[in-house]
């Protein structure tokens, strides 16, 4: 993946398709233990006045060295530093996960602060936030049983990992903290959201149900739609296209309003 001058700046920002001439923002949020590079397929799906912005959160990949952060509220916080100077242009928040609850406290904060906030929230794969953690806490579990729930909960973790044990001792960290942010979320009541809300689900997701994905709807004063896709908790994956149309669909009416059409 291209290192670009503003991610040398900042290493929140990755910009794989420096695009000075785009029209819209697309930033995008991973979910626990991964960093930007779940998304290097996908600049080549949108259209080229999309310019897609990969946030790379501290304590993975290209910040291995860096302690990662421990709760939402934090990484939100920290996000918003960085996205400050991008927000020149409409722009939308995708986040997957632990992404999607990290975007939308991170719309939230924003909000706070007087800042442009996004024209869309696509929210993937997590629950709405209003809703408990339905699931026993997995964040202080010895390392071969987390692992191990992690495989059968999500099976998220690629086989070429568990088969590198050093590779995985490196991933551990992060994926700790990004459980105990997760697990220890504790939602504070605020008005709802002006942009719309999107959200996607996995039908044989383990961990979301599209009752969860649903109840998305309450977080948000504008337009609310819900799509879900034939997979697992990381649908993104094999259902990217799909997955890159549904939300072109929405941004096609976010970019017209905002030039004026």
């Amino acid at each position: 993946m291209t290192v670009t001058t503003s991610q040398a700046r900042d290493p929140w920002i990755v910009r794989p398709r420096l695009n000075p001439g785009a029209t819209f923002r697309l930033f995008c949020f991973p979910y626990a233990g991964v960093g930007a590079s779940v998304f290097r397929t996908w600049p080549q799906a949108f259209p080229s006045h999309v310019e897609l912005v990969m946030m790379q959160p501290p304590g993975r990949e290209g910040r291995w060295s860096e302690t990662p952060l421990t709760r939402a509220v934090d990484i939100a916080a920290a996000a918003a530093q960085a996205v400050r100077p991008f927000l020149g242009v409409p722009y939308a928040f995708y986040g997957h996960s632990l992404g999607a609850l990290v975007s939308f406290e991170l719309t939230r904060l924003l909000r706070r602060q007087g800042l442009p906030g996004p024209r869309h929230l696509f929210a993937s794969a997590h629950r709405a936030p209003q809703l408990p953690n339905p699931h026993p806490a997995m964040r202080d579990l010895p390392d071969g049983e987390f692992v191990d729930q992690i495989c059968t909960q999500y099976g998220g973790i690629p086989q070429a990992v568990l088969d590198n044990r050093d590779l995985l001792e490196l991933m551990l960290p992060c994926l700790r903290a990004d459980f105990r942010a997760y697990e220890t979320y504790e939602y504070v009541d605020e008005a709802p959201l002006a942009c719309p809300i999107t959200t996607f689900g996995g039908r044989g997701d383990r961990r979301v149900s599209e009752f969860e994905v649903r109840a998305w709807q309450r977080q948000t004063a504008g337009e609310f739609r819900t799509e879900m896709f034939a997979g697992d908790h990381f649908f993104l994956q094999d259902w990217r296209d799909a997955l890159v149309a549904s939300m072109m669909r929405d941004l096609r009416g976010v970019r017209a309003t905002a030039l004026g059409r």
